[in-house]
């Protein structure tokens, strides 16, 4: 192949890229290309190496060995400016935004345009924000300050942010990971639209339906090493998964419970909360997994949070084990059975500069003392008891929870309210940015509590995920139920059309 040949096919190429932190070998001669104009998957269970790989291509870290070729040519990205010079632009996991500022000021952070005078020409960076942000479909003012938005709405801003730079490789972290059904299609769509016009991207997801809906290959890591690439229309999702974990999986789904039984642990009735949502009627029974969906503005996380006493209920009433339950708090909440997953772990779920321990025995602090003192021992036994259940990969009890991968923090929080031992237990995307390992487990986990007779909420915006894991779904449009299917009469199509207009106002118990 000629040099000339190689600069037509290849925008850039990972030649034998090698990267080690004290006691990881996070890449191990690592080695494929990703071709000019296409969207090139990459995917691996966390601790795979691809965020390593792509802080590397964005010049946050130098590799220990290997070349990196740019259109055929070597070259150094030595820093994030180096990166950008050559057309390089990442939307991280994590987001990268100044909550003080507004929507306009991330999306020009460190280019913002001035006029004559030098003051900031904030007309001209509100309306090219504006522009960005109805390429995604978002309602969100420019001038709103990003501390206001929801977490998908930072999302957005985030990706508008990197749209507003001239690419010629957009990198992409787990974009959709807070982002409903209908902002996903819409995503994709400018992605297709970014291909057309010669942009290349390489997209990073665990959600591998995502991958053959969008990317023409996909490329594998597994513990630092390169396993293959494959032509997405040629591949399975079972063929990349044995690739990703080096084994096989169980079925990822929700089996028949036994112990599942005809009665209900929670009823709600007539719950209304202004124009969030309103007449919300449903039963949650005991060994019963029930799935929420709907599109953004739906309600659905806030029919959780407002049962869990985090936002407030106008009309109608909650009951547990029968009897009504005045629920104010979260406090009230959990003296009535309940366990809370929020879908921000990091944010609400877990404290993150505190260990492991404190972060599973932070809710039953009552059964670990006596006349306001912790007795240390129970408090370790309890933490080491659940760690073990959960099966949480740690250096140990001590280590700094913030340090643990995404599917071992949200197994942190799992064991937090398992250690509560609720009555039912509310997930709010329980398994949002995770590997497909991590999810499994997640999925197995689930399944023995419900086995156990645990009644579970869960608000998914994946709807594979609630039609493996659900033995009933209620779907919701605009603050209303529209829809509700028992996992043997569900389908994708039912599920999406009832989530993507309002059926008549169901009243059902």
């Amino acid at each position: 192949m000629t040099a000339s040949e190689r600069d037509t096919e290849f925008l850039i190429e990972y030649a034998g890229i090698s990267k080690a932190f004290p006691g990881v070998q996070a890449l191990d001669n690592v080695s494929f290309a990703v071709r000019r104009g296409e969207v090139h998957a990459l995917v691996g269970e966390n601790g795979a190496g691809k965020t390593t790989l792509i802080n590397i291509t964005a010049g946050a870290l130098q590799p220990d060995g290997g070349r990196i070729l740019w259109v055929g040519q070597e070259v150094n990205i030595l820093d994030p400016r180096g990166a950008q010079t050559l057309g390089i632009t990442t939307v991280h996991q994590e987001l990268n935004l100044c909550p003080n500022l507004t929507v306009a000021g991330n999306v020009f952070l460190g280019r913002e345009i001035k006029r004559a005078n030098r003051t900031l020409d904030w007309r001209t960076m509100n309306a090219e924000t504006a522009r960005l942000i109805d390429m995604l479909d978002v309602s969100v003012d420019p001038q709103t300050s990003v501390a206001d938005l929801k977490v998908s709405e930072q999302q957005l801003t985030e990706i508008a942010k990197a749209l507003g730079r001239k690419s010629n490789l957009l990198i992409m972290d787990e974009p959709t990971s807070a982002l409903t059904e209908h902002e996903t299609t819409t995503l994709f769509e400018t992605i297709r639209r970014l291909k057309s016009q010669g942009v290349t991207v390489l997209y990073v997801s665990h959600r591998l339906e995502e991958i053959f809906r969008i990317a023409d290959r996909v490329s594998v890591l597994r513990d630092g090493k390169y396993i293959g690439t494959l032509n997405v229309a040629e591949s399975t999702i079972d063929q990349i998964i044995r690739m990703m974990v080096g084994r096989e999986l169980g079925e990822l789904s929700h089996g028949s419970c036994e112990t599942k039984e005809e009665r209900p642990l929670l009823e709600v009735e007539g719950l209304s909360s202004g124009g969030r949502f309103q007449d919300v009627n449903f039963r949650v029974n005991c060994g019963e997994i029930i799935s929420f969906f709907g599109l953004q503005g739906a309600g659905t996380s806030e029919v959780a949070r407002s049962i869990f006493g985090l936002e407030p209920i106008d009309n109608g009433r909650v009951l547990v084990d029968g009897r009504q339950a005045r629920i104010n708090s979260p406090a009230d909440a959990v003296k009535h059975g309940l366990g809370f997953v929020p879908s921000d772990r990091r944010g609400e779920g877990l404290v993150p500069l505190m260990d492991l321990k404190s972060n599973i025995a932070i809710v039953n602090l009552d059964a670990v003392s006596r006349f306001g003192f912790v007795n240390r021992r129970k408090f370790q036994e309890i933490a080491q008891r659940y760690k073990d259940k959960l099966d949480i990969m740690s250096s140990g009890l001590d280590q700094q929870v913030s340090k643990l991968s995404g599917g071992n923090q949200q197994k942190v929080i799992l064991a937090r309210w398992l250690a509560a031992k609720p009555r039912l237990l509310i997930m709010d995307q329980p398994t949002r940015g995770i590997d497909v390992g991590a999810k499994a487990e997640i999925y197995s986990i689930l399944n023995e509590l419900a086995a156990e007779g645990l009644g579970i909420m869960m608000i998914s915006s994946e709807l594979p995920e609630v039609l493996r894991m659900s033995d009933r779904i209620i779907v919701m449009f605009e603050g209303r139920i529209t829809g509700r299917f028992s996992r043997e009469e569900a389908s994708a199509e039912q599920v999406m059309a009832c989530a993507t207009k309002a059926a008549a106002p169901d009243t059902a118990a």
